[in-house]
């Protein structure tokens, strides 16, 4: 069977063709590295491990390039993520940055998720970052305002494809402050000036600044994996405008695709005082971070929570819901115990040997054929919790 995907970009499930046969060029978008990664990133990071995993099984080999933004990644206000935490524990925005990716990749271990072939940092990538804007800037999709560049949102017919978002229906100054320079409120930062207490600050012919979020992934991912690649990947809370964004800058200024699959994952909710699901969120201050979740529960129920449900849905993370996870990876890890016993006495001359092969082969079929219908091979139920 061949494996389908449902494609975000469009809507629709589609066989998986990579551009090159054998070979998938897959970019992931990774953590802003200022605080300890929670358990809502976990299941992005979890559900596009089995992905991997899956791929390399069937033969092909996978380019898994994840990226760490360390810089741009602004609040609301226009605040940069790293200086506020660096501001509020006096450290080094490069302490913040190290101490913090330390503990994202320490966490991804502990949890048995696959490390990237290249995590590359934004920040040692702002010679691409320029090049690429400068390109916008020839082609006219930009512009120089008052030192900082914007992209202009109405040079792209396309824009919104992903999210199904028209220009006039999106809000202005999300995650960066509206700035009076801009031409349209759309419009996105490419680069932005550096004011004189910002310490991460770069020259460049605009005068010093800082690139904004979203180039930076558009860039890292020309440089490692070219123009077009197979598949991209992230969280379904940053359909807009960071995907949106990385498309449409992209396409403008290599006049290609940008990437031909888009996968995102389902958000991580967690019960409000009302009994509300809500999203897990650091700026609601509702989260649990994976350090506090992996003192409680052990990596293998944590995995198994977050894969009982197809990648794309929510779930919503309850202490009953883990701990009936814990339960489905004992008898799923009895059940492995007890066919390798099996196995062993029939190899050993007695038994069913021919019986429990069948049995097996059939259990791959079946876990083929459904990992090959959008990976939609369930490891965990709470209906079967029980049985």
């Amino acid at each position: 069977m061949t494996l389908r995907i449902f494609n975000v970009l469009g809507r629709q499930m589609q066989d998986f063709t990579p551009i090159t046969p054998g070979q998938v060029n897959m970019y992931v978008c990774g953590p802003t590295v200022y605080d300890h990664s929670h358990i809502g990133h976990a299941k992005t990071y979890i559900a596009f491990d089995v992905v991997v995993r899956y791929l390399r099984a069937t033969g092909l080999n996978v380019l898994y390039v994840q990226n760490i933004t360390d810089v741009g990644h602004l609040l609301d206000n226009g605040e940069d993520r790293i200086l506020k935490k660096a501001a509020q524990t006096q450290s080094k925005p490069m302490q913040i940055v190290e101490t913090y990716a330390r503990s994202y990749f320490e966490m991804m271990d502990r949890l048995g998720v696959t490390r990237p072939d290249i995590s590359p940092r934004a920040s040692g990538h702002i010679p691409e970052q320029i090049k690429l804007i400068e390109t916008l800037l020839q082609k006219e999709n930009a512009y120089v305002a008052d030192g900082s560049v914007y992209f202009d949102v109405t040079t792209d017919p396309n824009y919104g494809k992903l999210s199904n978002r028209r220009v006039d229906e999106q809000e202005s100054g999300t995650r960066e402050a509206v700035r009076g320079d801009k031409r349209n409120p759309e419009d996105f930062a490419l680069w932005k000036r550096a004011e004189p207490e910002h310490i991460l600050r770069w020259d460049s012919p605009w005068g010093e600044g800082f690139p904004g979020w979203h180039i930076e992934c558009s860039a890292m991912a020309k440089k490692y994996l070219g123009d077009t690649f197979d598949l991209h990947g992230g969280g379904i809370d940053n359909i807009f405008p960071h995907n949106e964004s990385e498309i449409a800058q992209s396409e403008c200024a290599n006049d290609v695709d940008f990437a031909r699959y888009w996968m995102l994952v389902g958000s991580l909710l967690v019960p409000d005082e009302y009994g509300n699901a809500v999203k897990m969120s650091k700026s609601l201050g509702n989260f649990v971070t994976i350090a506090d979740a992996l003192e409680r529960y052990q990596p293998e129920a944590i995995r198994m929570f977050m894969l009982g449900v197809h990648y794309s849905n929510p779930i919503t993370y309850e202490d009953g819901a883990i701990d009936g996870a814990a339960r489905g990876w004992e008898r799923l890890y009895n059940a492995v115990r007890l066919t390798r016993r099996a196995m062993n006495t029939a190899q050993a001359g007695s038994g069913d040997g021919n019986a429990i092969l069948e049995v097996i082969a059939k259990a791959r079929a079946d876990f083929g054929a459904a990992m090959d219908d959008d990976f939609t091979c369930l490891l965990y139920t709470s209906d079967a919790a029980d049985e």
